[in-house]
């Protein structure tokens, strides 16, 4: 690897936000799944989960569409709703899902500077009852069209561009998050610690 190579990498990992996560619930489409491992990759969100009670052990991601992102995120995948809320909850403070619902809020009221992950769900019922009841609060990105939904990767982008809006005038990515262990272990994953 160039020492530029190697400086880029580093620069990149400096920037990454370990307290902000996106997670898809039953995403069927690998296209989707690629863009949004996409997205994160362009906002520095390292952690993506993908809980998947339908297809097990699902890892066909597109190449084409995520230009191999995958190869720089942490991609965590559940089959089962207790083990990934359960790790959810361990790392993040609060947990908000993508729901059209009476008691969702606006997305540009969230607080995204704080400890946060984002659930998305399924591109054709949304998000399950049962990821609803866990959740901290439901949110909506506002629209004035007659449809009233974003395909499952623009509404990801949309909601992670806020993210890096507010991130960015608080000042997120001018210092690295990284601990001492985090910082080793994505150097081995991102190859930076080969001879």
């Amino acid at each position: 690897m160039t020492p530029q190579r190697s400086e880029r990498l580093v620069n990149v990992l400096n920037k990454r936000q370990f307290n902000l996560a996106v997670v898809l619930e039953n995403v069927t489409d690998p296209h989707n799944i690629s863009a949004v491992m996409r997205t994160c990759d362009a906002v520095g969100v390292q952690d993506i989960y993908i809980l998947n009670t339908i297809l097990q052990n699902q890892n066909s991601w597109s190449s084409k569409s995520s230009s191999s992102a995958a190869k720089w995120l942490t991609i965590h995948q559940f089959t089962d709703v207790e083990e990934c809320f359960n790790a959810l909850r361990h790392r993040f403070n609060k947990i908000y899902t993508t729901h059209l619902s009476t008691d969702a809020v606006n997305l540009y009221e969230l607080d995204l500077t704080q400890s946060v992950a984002l659930i998305f769900g399924n591109e054709h019922s949304g998000i399950s009852d049962e990821l609803i009841s866990r959740s901290d609060g439901n949110f909506i990105i506002p629209q004035v069209g007659i449809i009233k939904s974003l395909n499952i990767s623009v509404a990801c982008a949309v909601s992670l561009y806020e993210a890096f809006r507010q991130k960015s005038i608080a000042g997120h990515y001018k210092f690295s998050h990284l601990t001492e262990g985090m910082v080793d272990n994505l150097k081995d994953q991102w190859g930076l610690n080969e001879k």
